[in-house]
């Protein structure tokens, strides 16, 4: 009966110190994360790159990754309605409105009124706005050649498995779930 408190105690000695060691771990892993490894610094750090490099070129004639991400989002033969280009793009539709009042006035889009529903517009572009989208295309097809001689097919594929799943859990609202205390 001594031999087996023994094994007991020196289980739960053993069950301790994993507990102990893991906790540590952890403490380094949450609590002194390195921020290259934080999935989100990462996320954040490339798109502001990415998002300044388009800005850079936009400049160059005369606009804004917004604005060039509006024009490549705007069906080229029937126009998008108005209130589908903010959803479709991620867009708060003041933001939105402000770009298209600023496209309109540099000849880039123009309105019309929807024939299906005459209470919303039909945003369509004009022949500049034709232009500047096959300019703005340009850039993404560039930007995306230039990435893939560097990457490989399996790690493209790899990241794009990654971010749907990273969007997956935030549409599906996974990763703060909400739980309901009971009292009782």
């Amino acid at each position: 009966m001594l031999q087996l408190n023994v094994m007991l105690n020196l289980l739960c000695m053993h069950n301790f110190f994993k507990i102990y060691y893991a906790c540590i771990i952890n403490f380094f892993i949450f609590d002194a994360m390195d921020k290259n490894f934080s999935i989100d610094h990462q996320l954040r750090a490339t798109w502001q790159a990415v998002a300044k490099m388009y800005n850079e070129q936009a400049a160059k004639h005369d606009s804004t990754m917004a604005t060039a991400f509006v024009l490549l989002n705007i069906d080229m033969e029937k126009g998008t309605p108005s209130t589908a280009l903010g959803p479709q793009m991620g867009m708060e539709p003041t933001s939105l409105s402000r770009i298209l009042k600023t496209m309109e006035d540099k000849g880039a889009i123009c309105r019309e009124k929807n024939p299906e529903d005459g209470r919303s517009v039909i945003i369509k572009l004009t022949d500049y706005g034709r232009e500047m989208r096959e300019v703005s295309r340009g850039h993404v097809i560039k930007f995306n050649n230039s990435v893939r001689e560097y990457v490989t097919e399996e790690e493209l594929i790899s990241f794009f498995k990654v971010t749907t799943t990273i969007n997956k859990l935030i549409s599906e609202k996974s990763i703060y779930k909400e739980t309901i205390n009971k009292i009782g």
